[in-house]
């Protein structure tokens, strides 16, 4: 028999100790980065336990109207599970978290799970019992992401505007203090090419950095002192994420970018991690291709990984 029961604010350090030992968390699922959006999302984050009244899973999930999202303030969700909790445990888990919603009155699931680079262990258990109940595949974005073990060599064209860089005599930097400069950088390239904003706002992305020091980071390419080129990390166990990528009119002339990246998969060492994620170049949940983009990507050595979301009708 399974336990069922709803996350409050009083299982804050039992949700967080279970995240550091799952096979599929990071630190996105951490309840110090998880709720510090939460006046924007009804929190219906639920945690299980088995017969001995040991935490086996949790399943970090917000409710907007009739619909439970697994989790909609974060980039991926899904069901985190320990190293014990076998395929018979999920399906009972499923089957109490449905029933659960419907009392609610939920009407379906949306469900984006880690995908698998992010898994310390194998953990897909949840896409076979999806499978097996007629979720249907609602959205797959493509990311570019790179073995860091044995990273592709760039592109003619990328080792090109990488020789370009070395020449120009940039700097690169580590330093937080140049948060500001690149932040406007990127709002002024999101307006001017997509007509968007960051995800976060600036407070906000120097709120969690000061939270996660270890986890978040930024880079960035100076000329004369300037930012022209940068991206902020978001670093796990086993997978280093671009959040943000931007660059002004003289780093993409000079190539600032590729000398960055360079820098960053050849030469930093991200403790145990095997892969750099560029992140995707999809829109419109994936039935966009932006094609340039991934050109780009894929000529910086980046080759597929897809993020996918699934719904499930809450019969």
């Amino acid at each position: 028999m399974i336990e069922i029961k709803q996350y409050t604010e009083k299982d804050f350090c039992a949700w967080n100790d279970f995240v550091q030992q799952s096979r599929n968390s990071t630190f996105l699922h951490d309840r110090r980065y998880m709720d510090y959006h939460s006046d924007r999302f009804c929190d219906s984050s639920l945690m299980f336990y088995n017969d001995k009244g040991k935490l086996i899973a949790l399943l970090p999930a917000n409710i907007e109207e009739q619909t439970i999202y697994s989790h909609k303030g974060l980039t991926y969700g899904g069901l985190l599970l320990g190293s014990d909790c076998h395929y018979d445990e999920v399906c009972q888990i499923f089957g109490l978290a449905m029933a659960y919603f419907s009392k609610l009155g939920m009407r379906s699931l949306i469900y984006s799970p880690a995908p698998h680079i992010y898994h310390k262990y194998p953990c897909e258990e949840d896409l076979y019992w999806l499978y097996q109940h007629g979720a249907k595949l609602l959205r797959r974005s493509l990311s570019s992401t790179v073995d860091l073990s044995v990273p592709l060599p760039f592109s003619h064209l990328r080792q090109r505007k990488l020789k370009t860089a070395l020449a120009m005599s940039l700097e690169i930097s580590e330093d937080a203090s140049y948060l500001d400069g690149f932040w406007q950088l990127l709002e002024e390239n999101l307006l001017k090419r997509h007509g968007v904003r960051p995800v976060h706002t600036l407070d906000e992305i120097k709120f969690l950095s000061e939270r996660f020091p270890d986890e978040i980071s930024l880079h960035t390419v100076l000329s004369h002192g300037k930012v022209i080129a940068g991206c902020v990390l978001y670093k796990s166990d086993l997978v280093v994420h671009a959040q943000y990528i931007a660059a002004d009119e003289e780093g993409r002339k000079y190539g600032a970018l590729d000398y960055l990246f360079h820098e960053i998969i050849c030469k930093i060492h991200f403790r145990n991690a095997k892969f750099f994620d560029f992140g995707i170049s999809t829109e419109q949940g994936g039935s966009i291709l932006n094609e340039g983009l991934l050109f780009q990507k894929e000529g910086l050595g980046g080759r597929g990984i897809c993020y996918d979301t699934y719904e499930y009708k809450i019969s």
